[in-house]
């Protein structure tokens, strides 16, 4: 035999097995086709129900007046979490600078491994004292804050009571633990005490709500439920992201407001909506849980530390709001005028006395018509839709901020009104 046949004869084989049959590469591609298939269906689906939900790019940074990617001129935005016009405050956004340059861009690591730096324990020190608490835990965002409580806490002997139209990281926060699971009617304090009865066999029980309802804009009756914690022997947890800052006379937030700070056992709030709007979470409470929960909360055990301009930016908020609350408290009245001139025309405004104002339409495919043309119109407002809020209870969803003139409202006012009549929603 030939070298040259002996080399083909040896040859064979391996070819075979680094160039597989056509069969066989054919079936990646084929399960590839299968899945694009089937996500493109799903993405036919959304348009097709008016709740498609696209992001707008805005081109200067985020503030009461905006330019927006493809609009015309000055934009007044009135969908922003930036309640306290912090977002582009000049002292929060050189703090945020100077953190910057003094500490770098980021830690490269997570908290306990090389991660910690001197702003951080100064912002968590801050926060405790802000809240009233003994201490608190900082994380990459609310979401992972929520994430991270319930497991650590909660065991399979103990009891979660939670309101069924509590914010989705909290439920999805809950699922990632053992304990029992109830869910009480929203704001219902009658089903909770039936709840609280059926649960009295558990070790520890939490009711679990948010301080405001981010798509309502109606606050928890916190009265109500410390009333019937204590009667049962349950701790009190409240999501405060919508209300840290400036709800209550002092911009403590919801608990604050009702009267119940020494009530309440442990708050979750963000950064980043009205303490500068950058990112970041946080969860204050007793010493002894916060501890707990820097040994074992997962997302704070295995996520990178808050970059040092975002602990920059948050840390002067945080400074300026405790000393003095008159940013917080300039939010009542703009409130209250976009509230009255809106119902008076003849739109339906859900929750009360918050910056969250919903303008109710029901329709999916309404709301979003009227966030564009309100957009032609120079006011920057999205339609919220099904998944966001329950199907047939599609809005859009207004936000005012401390930095919004009583012009600025009138102007969205107006527009809604224009809007509203070519559309039949008002007459």
């Amino acid at each position: 035999m030939s070298l040259r046949t002996a080399v083909r004869l040896f040859s064979a084989p391996l070819r075979s097995v680094l160039q597989p049959s056509a069969a066989i590469t054919k079936r990646p591609y084929a399960a590839v086709a299968q899945a694009l298939s089937v996500l493109e269906n799903e993405l036919d689906t959304i348009r097709a129900a008016g709740t498609w939900k696209g992001e707008r790019v805005i081109t200067s940074m985020q503030g009461p007046h905006i330019y927006v990617d493809g609009s015309r001129g000055d934009i007044l935005n009135f969908c922003a979490n930036n309640y306290l016009g912090l977002s582009s405050h000049p002292e929060v956004v050189k703090a945020g600078i100077d953190a910057l340059q003094k500490y770098g861009a980021g830690l490269s690591s997570v908290r306990f491994i090389c991660g910690t730096q001197s702003i951080h324990k100064t912002l968590e020190e801050k926060l405790a004292q802000f809240h009233e608490r003994e201490d608190c835990i900082l994380y990459a965002s609310c979401f992972d804050a929520n994430a991270g409580l319930f497991e650590v806490l909660l065991g399979p002997d103990d009891a979660v009571l939670s309101d069924e139209l509590n914010h989705a990281s909290i439920i999805d926060g809950i699922r990632l633990c053992r304990a029992k699971r109830f869910r009480y009617k929203h704001m219902d304090l009658n089903d909770l005490e039936e709840k609280l009865k059926e649960s009295q066999s558990s070790r520890l029980r939490l009711v679990v709500t948010d301080g405001v309802f981010s798509m309502d804009g109606d606050v928890a009756p916190l009265q109500g439920i410390c009333d019937l914690a204590e009667q049962y022997g349950a701790l009190v947890f409240i999501d405060e992201c919508h209300a840290t800052g400036f709800m209550g006379p002092r911009g403590r937030g919801t608990d604050e407001l009702l009267g119940v700070m020494d009530r309440v056992h442990i708050v979750n709030s963000t950064l980043g909506k009205a303490l500068g709007g950058a990112a970041g979470g946080y969860t204050v409470g007793p010493k002894a849980l916060i501890e707990l929960l820097r040994q074992r909360s997962r997302p704070y055990l295995f996520s990178n530390s808050l970059p040092p301009p975002v602990v920059g930016c948050a840390t002067r908020a945080v400074e300026l709001l405790m000393a003095s609350n008159e940013i917080a408290q300039s939010m009542a009245a703009k409130t209250m005028r976009f509230r009255n001139n809106m119902t008076q025309a003849g739109f339906t405004i859900s929750g009360s006395a918050h910056p969250i104002c919903p303008v109710m339409l029901g329709d999916a495919r309404l709301a979003s018509l009227m966030a564009d043309d309100m957009l032609k119109l120079g006011v920057y407002v999205i339609g919220f839709s099904f998944p966001v809020v329950p199907k047939g209870k599609a809005r859009i969803r207004v936000q005012i901020s401390a930095a919004h003139t009583d012009e600025d409202i009138d102007r969205a006012v107006d527009a809604f009104i224009q809007t509203g009549r070519k559309h039949g929603v008002i007459s």
